[in-house]
């Protein structure tokens, strides 16, 4: 008897409004897809986490494929904004390595499920975009700031491409390293990316060549070593 009384007496849940139930949808998707990714969610935890049922679920997204796009979509435009930004307003080009780099640790650090998830291989992603789409576009900025750099300094601008996607790959590549690591602090990898990429780019040759080696010598696991040249290209 006293148990109903009390039942009766409790303020009644305020009803969330169409967007606020939408946002809330989101957030719990978001930290559901970062926790067991696509295939391991399903709209029933979906609901469950949101204390909803799973047709308000349906409604709003249409389904699990439907609440993961808006996911992906957001956390794309989100880390796009941060490494776009970061290429934007000029600069020498070792600043803008340097503002790319931060820009993607900082990222992490303040999305880490955001990026889990962009990280994430799933059939879904392929339609809304992904992070490796997402990296190929911050090379094509890359590149052109690169071929400029090499007509000044009489590289073939030709090859900017290819050493843009090895530039933004490797600092992709140890975004997701230090996602999990996240020891030394983000400043610290930031310098260190800096140091490795851009002594490598001081150093380039203008033409390339692999160490010569012969079949035997590579059973043997020995090679001769290239002409040394001595004429390097400075990227100042």
């Amino acid at each position: 008897m006293m148990g109903a009384m009390a039942e009766s007496r409790r303020a009644p849940r305020s009803r969330m409004t169409g967007v606020q139930r939408r946002a809330q949808l989101l957030d719990v998707s978001r930290t559901l897809f970062a926790e067991k990714g696509f295939e391991g969610t399903s709209v029933e935890e979906i609901a469950a986490r949101a204390e909803v049922s799973k047709p308000v679920v349906y409604e709003h997204f249409g389904g699990k494929e439907g609440v993961y796009a808006v996911v992906v979509d957001r956390e794309v435009q989100g880390l796009t904004g941060a490494l776009t930004g970061a290429l934007e307003g000029g600069g020498h080009p070792k600043v803008l390595v340097e503002r790319t780099a931060l820009a993607l640790l900082s990222y992490i650090e303040a999305n880490e499920a955001g990026f889990r998830i962009l990280v994430r291989d799933s059939p879904v992603a392929q339609a809304t975009g992904t992070f490796s789409s997402l990296i190929g576009d911050v090379a094509t900025q890359v590149e052109h700031l690169l071929a400029d750099e090499f007509r000044k300094q009489g590289q073939d601008p030709k090859t900017a491409p290819m050493y843009a996607q090895m530039l933004v790959g490797m600092v992709a590549l140890t975004g997701q390293w230090w996602l999990d690591a996240r020891r030394p602090g983000k400043s610290e990898v930031a310098a260190h990316l800096v140091n490795l990429a851009w002594n490598g780019l001081q150093g380039l040759e203008r033409r390339p060549s692999l160490t010569k080696v012969t079949a035997g010598e590579a059973t043997a696991g020995q090679a001769e070593p290239a002409p040394v040249r001595r004429r390097s290209v400075d990227v100042e």
